[in-house]
């Protein structure tokens, strides 16, 4: 059973093998990039190896045209557009076989308010030919398929995400059942001819929200929700009957969770859970007694195991995983050798594999990054050791103009230990930087990992040291890390916050009269009340879709809705949040509406017109009562909107308000202290 402990390697660059320019990063150059390098869509998105290897589809833009799905022959070098569209952009997409793709499509560029189309549903050969629509993008569009004479799966219908068989023209997909109030009520999976639309529902077996194919690509196991309970059911093999597998409670500290990651190539469940531990660790369970076998398969010390199975038709080949960076974990002798290769060729960077179905096929797929470089993309033939780039995904950024990140963990003043992520300027040199400590969403969620992030590598372009804390409720770092965060929203959450500032202010860093609080969401949340807690720590704010009052989760008012379930209100929120009549007292204290004459700082206040996770009501009921008091307050609206940014133009105009924001008030432009 290996115990993982994965240090970092140093990933200061020397030189990147992409388009053969490693003496163009020698020295950086003197102006930063533009906002635009860091948040305008990236022109090579996904990309994927057919299963036989031997071609690689991937969506790519141009200049003034939307996004196309693109085909390479990885045997003539040779590229072809299969499928492209002047009202949409590829989206998603899956090899169904090695001759054929099924893909949606996306309005990349619309905000939510605007946005017009349901993502469909199409297929296509390889080689461009029989293209076949197969679900509609609108309500109250045709049913007819187009010249097929059939009906179209109706705009509910979507890509299921898993790989599937790839051996035939059938693929899963899934079509959602909405109640009589628009909210879930179930999942069904439907067995889809890509040639000729036909389609199945598989029988499911209780109100199921996700699905899991075996290795296979069969419907192995579904996952129920009911009041606070997940159920998952095993399909036999054998009858095709369901029956169930396990049962635990959908909210609370996770200590009974079981999370199915999928089958191995000998029909393994391997799922993460706790046996008596503090983490989750990679196990296999027991299908005919429901029971997890306690020996670990993989462990990870300090960090739950968050990732999945490496897979291919004939063997379990590994993990991808994160600790403080995603990685492979090979458990195959042949990929341990393959990614010694590639990591020879590619020391700069960590570099994740994804080998095809197909067991003997020669290619993999290599995606490389760090800190400093945004995601390339690259093949590598296993038989001729032949790396050959395929793209990246921000061509506009140089490497030496990046900064560098750490993974760093200080001690709270409860003596809990606070993991995060530090970036300091390129070049930077010892000293007092200002900075900006950014605030993760969720809250119960885990924040980014080592590599490369647009916001953080902005604002160190801009000269701003960056701490983003994995404050207590985070999820990653076992059951005590996260259970101290239950009913801390404004308390001893928002100290973790606050003492990473000061550890980095300790550490000689950080100038502590420039330090800047910021975040999206629960971080939004968590930058207003640092500075009603802390007003000598923090010099500014920037609010960013961010929660103002506890009380307006459970409750928007009849004109503002919100997409919160109504299960996480009555069974998670009293337990992880707070009871609105047990805890009135203390959300009174800890609501930035409540608390608003207290804010004397600069704010930045950025809001979505059409948010339905933070109904625009919470900006606009704390931007009046904070304006009452403060009149240093910048307000940002954009009504197409909803909980962050969709529009490359509304990205590049935020973070250019936050570079002059900033800039006023703990940067270069600062009135002297």
């Amino acid at each position: 059973m290996p115990v993982l402990t994965r240090a970092l390697r140093a990933a200061s660059l020397a030189a990147l093998v992409l388009c053969g320019t490693p003496a163009a990063l020698a020295q950086a150059p003197t102006a930063p990039p533009p906002v635009s390098s860091f948040f305008t869509s990236s022109p090579f998105g996904e990309v994927k190896l057919s299963p036989d290897a031997r071609n690689l589809a991937v969506r790519a833009s141009a200049p003034g045209r939307r996004d196309y799905l693109a085909v390479i022959d990885l045997q003539t070098n040779s590229a072809k557009i299969v499928a492209s569209y002047s009202d949409g952009d590829i989206g998603g997409f899956e090899w169904v076989s090695s001759d054929r793709l099924i893909f949606d499509t996306r309005e990349k560029g619309v905000g939510p308010g605007d946005m017009r189309f349901a993502p469909g549903l199409y297929a296509v050969d390889r080689d461009g030919s029989d293209l076949v629509k197969l679900a509609e993008r609108s309500m109250g569009g045709r049913t007819e398929g187009e010249g097929k004479g059939r009906k179209l799966l109706p705009w509910h219908t979507f890509l299921l995400g898993q790989r599937g068989a790839q051996d035939s023209d059938y693929a899963y997909v899934t079509s959602i059942v909405l109640d009589t109030s628009n909210k879930v009520r179930h999942v069904d999976l439907l067995r889809l001819n890509t040639r000729t639309g036909f389609a199945q529902t598989v029988p499911r077996p209780a109100n199921v929200r996700g699905w899991i194919l075996d290795h296979k690509g069969e419907p192995r196991v579904a996952s129920s929700f009911e009041k606070d309970t997940i159920t998952l059911h095993y399909r036999e093999p054998a009858s095709g009957e369901w029956r169930t597998l396990a049962s635990y409670p959908a909210y609370g500290d996770g200590r009974d969770a079981l999370t199915p990651l999928g089958f191995g190539a000998d029909g393994t469940l391997f799922v993460a859970a706790r046996t008596g531990g503090d983490t989750t660790a990679l196990h296999t369970l027991n299908l005919g007694t429901g029971k997890i076998n306690p020996e670990p398969v993989l462990s990870a010390k300090g960090y739950d195991f968050d990732g999945g199975l490496v897979v291919d038709r004939a063997r379990t080949l590994g993990v991808y995983f994160r600790t403080d960076a995603v990685s492979n974990e090979w458990f195959d002798a042949g990929m341990k050798q393959v990614q010694a290769a590639v990591d020879k060729l590619l020391p700069a960077t960590v570099n994740v594999i994804d080998p095809p179905a197909q067991a003997d096929a020669p290619w993999v797929l290599v995606q490389a990054y760090s800190d400093k470089v945004p995601p390339n993309y690259f093949v590598y033939n296993k038989a001729t050791g032949m790396l050959n780039p395929i793209g990246t995904s921000r061509p506009a950024i140089q490497p030496a103009q990046m900064g560098g990140q750490q993974f760093v963990r200080y001690k709270a003043r409860d003596g809990l230990e606070i993991p995060a992520l530090l970036t300091l300027p390129a070049g930077a040199k010892a000293g007092k930087l200002p900075m900006v400590v950014m605030v993760h969403g969720g809250p119960y969620v885990r924040g980014s990992s080592w590599g490369w992030n647009p916001a953080s590598q902005f604002l160190a372009s801009r000269g701003y040291a960056v701490l983003e804390p994995e404050f207590r409720g985070s999820t990653g770092f076992g059951i005590k890390h996260f259970k101290a965060g239950f009913k801390q929203w404004g308390l001893a959450m928002q100290d973790d916050i606050a003492d990473g500032v000061r550890w980095a202010v300790g550490k000689g860093i950080v100038d502590p009269q420039r330090v800047c609080i910021a975040g999206g969401s629960y971080g939004g949340y968590a930058t207003l009340m640092g500075l009603v807690n802390d007003p000598d720590l923090y010099k500014c704010g920037i609010d960013i879709v961010g929660v103002t009052d506890i009380g307006l989760l459970f409750d928007n008012g009849w004109s503002f809705e919100s997409d919160l379930p109504e299960e996480w209100k009555v069974y998670g929120m009293p337990v992880m949040i707070g009871d609105q009549v047990k805890d009135a007292a203390q959300f009174k204290a800890t609501s930035p509406i409540q608390q608003a004459a207290r804010i004397a700082q600069p704010l930045l206040l950025a809001y979505g017109g059409v948010d339905r996770r933070v109904p625009i009501n919470h900006g606009t009921q704390f931007r009046d009562a904070v304006m009452r008091t403060n009149k240093q307050v910048e307000w940002i609206e954009y009504p197409e909107e909803g909980h962050g940014w969709s529009k490359p133009e509304n990205q590049v105009d935020f973070w250019t308000r936050v570079e002059r924001f900033l800039d006023k008030h703990i940067g270069k432009g600062a009135a002297p202290q």
